[in-house]
């Protein structure tokens, strides 16, 4: 778990990255939870209460809530009960999330054009694409692909080939345009292109309330890896 999670980091980099023994404090100017939270996998090298004590400073360093993403079963869950630390039940992006990894050969279709798409941010970012969502987003070893239809991105989605692993994220279709395979035509694309640079397995980190995602990567032949949620102080 701890490797794949280390994986995922790093297709996913914060604009500002601390680390604490061998866990990760971030921060991304609130683009995401990922990317404003502390990565909890391994040892931090101090008492685990200390350590969420530096995540707390560092988080009022950079503006950002105190949050832990703490890996289910990891080890860390009940220290981090014990500090007075909660599940952030009101994260905006669910509390949980499940973190899927599936051969990429078994969907891999064709190979996705890797061009910036002019629309391909305001579908896949949202309208307000700041330095840190272009940071977090463009940097590495990454493809944007999307579906162009009349000169409109109707399909889109972000891959980052880590090692032989291929993360993916952000994939959005326009809701006029859902339901006619584009999700489906462009996994299978970005998995070709994955392959083609390397990779030979798909991760993809996905909310649990977000079943219609579960149910496509589940039809690509991707399954449940493990599990994460968000943890916070109790009293701010």
């Amino acid at each position: 778990m701890d490797h794949l999670e280390s994986l995922c980091a790093r297709a996913w980099p914060a604009l500002a990255e601390e680390p604490l023994g061998d866990w990760l404090m971030r921060a991304a100017a609130g683009f995401t939870g990922r990317a404003n939270s502390t990565l909890t996998c391994g040892d931090p090298g101090v008492p685990v209460a200390e350590a969420l004590s530096a995540t707390q400073e560092f988080a009022r360093a950079h503006g950002i809530k105190p949050t832990a993403h703490v890996v289910r079963g990891g080890g860390h869950e009940q220290a981090i009960a014990a500090a007075g630390w909660r599940v952030d039940l009101d994260h905006p992006g669910g509390a949980e999330s499940l973190v899927m990894a599936g051969p990429l050969e078994k969907f891999a279709d064709g190979v996705a054009d890797s061009r910036d798409l002019p629309g391909w941010w305001e579908l896949a970012a949202g309208s307000e694409v700041t330095t840190a969502v272009r940071h977090v987003l463009g940097t590495g070893h990454v493809c944007f692909a999307g579906v162009e239809e009349n000169g409109t991105v109707v399909a889109a989605v972000r891959g980052a080939v880590v090692e032989d692993v291929l993360h993916v994220a952000r994939l959005a279709v326009r809701p006029e345009h859902r339901r006619r395979g584009l999700a489906t035509r462009l996994m299978g694309e970005l998995a070709g292109w994955g392959l083609r640079e390397g990779a030979t397995t798909c991760v993809l980190q996905v909310a649990e309330h977000n079943t219609a995602a579960i149910r496509l990567y589940e039809e690509l032949g991707c399954s449940e890896h493990h599990r994460y949620r968000y943890w916070v102080p109790a009293v701010s």
